[in-house]
């Protein structure tokens, strides 16, 4: 499967109103320094000591919006 990673910080200026918001990261573990990453279908998933979790999704255009604020592609 391919993702975009990004750290917590990078995700929180990607999300808009519809969206996790900045309580929801802090709830899921997530800050400025997590490493995340989005897959094509928009799933969140935040790096743990042992593993991958997911923690939410982003909605509609949202590959445009992480291609331009991280200036990375799906690999």
């Amino acid at each position: 499967m391919q993702f975009i990673e990004m750290t917590g910080v990078t995700l929180d200026r990607i999300l808009v109103e519809d969206e996790l918001h900045h309580e929801d990261l802090n709830a899921a573990g997530v800050n400025p320094d997590t490493i995340v990453r989005v897959n094509p279908q928009g799933d969140i998933e935040v790096r743990r000591q042992a593993g991958w979790d997911v923690v939410g999704g982003l909605l509609g255009e949202f590959e445009e919006r992480v291609r331009h604020e991280t200036g990375l592609d799906w690999a």
